[in-house]
């Protein structure tokens, strides 16, 4: 019989330790990723929303690319593609070898170019949404259009973004999983690596599960009481 309290345990080839550690490591690249693509995607949700041709066309490419390519072959092409063009700047100066992205790094990147093309339509849908009267009211007030976006704007388009915003961090925190690809030991990589290494694929991969359940459901629970407050008025501007 398995005895799995004592390889998921934290004593002597306990693997305990290392998942969490792995585990840090998944919620840390998740929420780096996350937070990054709420600035692209705002960025490109506001050029949506311009009256620039150019920036709404540039906008819609690169929403429109991000979400029908596959994140696997997005994440290939940043490491790989970032490291050639690495790879050819060092030798220009004299280096050899190839020269690889750090994987973190590469990482956050790629899950916040991933994220941020669907924030970016999260974004505009929720604009959309905010009743105009809100908008003239705000011109009635002679506020500055920083100043309605802050105190007005913003925290009406935060209730109908909350949602989609909660789901797509679902999708980003498993996205996190494929940049094992490209060498970095987040959770899925540990639990990978514990069960070649035990030959007791099952009790990792449960331990893994459970660990992605655990880092799912609180911060689920995080959106779903922001998308609570925010309703009643009280998120901060």
């Amino acid at each position: 019989m398995v005895n799995a309290a004592h390889i998921l345990g934290f004593g002597e080839g306990g693997w305990g330790a290392a998942l969490l550690a792995a585990a840090g490591v998944t919620l840390a690249l998740s929420l780096l990723g996350f937070l990054l693509g709420a600035l692209f995607g705002a960025l490109a949700a506001a050029a949506r929303l311009s009256s620039s041709r150019v920036r709404y066309w540039l906008a819609g490419v690169y929403g429109t690319v991000f979400r029908g390519v596959p994140d696997l072959l997005t994440i290939y092409l940043f490491y790989y593609g970032g490291s050639v063009a690495l790879t050819a700047a060092g030798r220009l100066f004299g280096g050899a070898g190839f020269v690889g992205l750090p994987a973190f790094a590469t990482g956050v990147l790629a899950l916040a170019i991933i994220s941020g093309a669907y924030q970016a339509e999260v974004y505009r849908g929720a604009y959309l949404a905010v009743d105009r009267g809100q908008f003239d009211a705000c011109k009635a007030l002679g506020l500055s259009q920083f100043r309605a976006l802050r105190l007005v704007i913003v925290p009406q388009l935060m209730r109908h973004a909350l949602p989609g915003l909660g789901n797509i961090w679902q999708l980003v925190l498993k996205d996190s999983a494929l940049i094992s690809v490209i060498g970095l030991v987040e959770l899925m990589r540990q639990a990978q690596i514990g069960a070649g290494s035990t030959r007791e694929p099952f009790v990792f991969y449960i331990a893994a599960a459970a660990l992605y359940f655990l880092i799912a459901g609180v911060t689920g629970l995080a959106f779903r009481r922001g998308e609570a407050r925010a309703w009643r008025g009280t998120v901060p501007a």
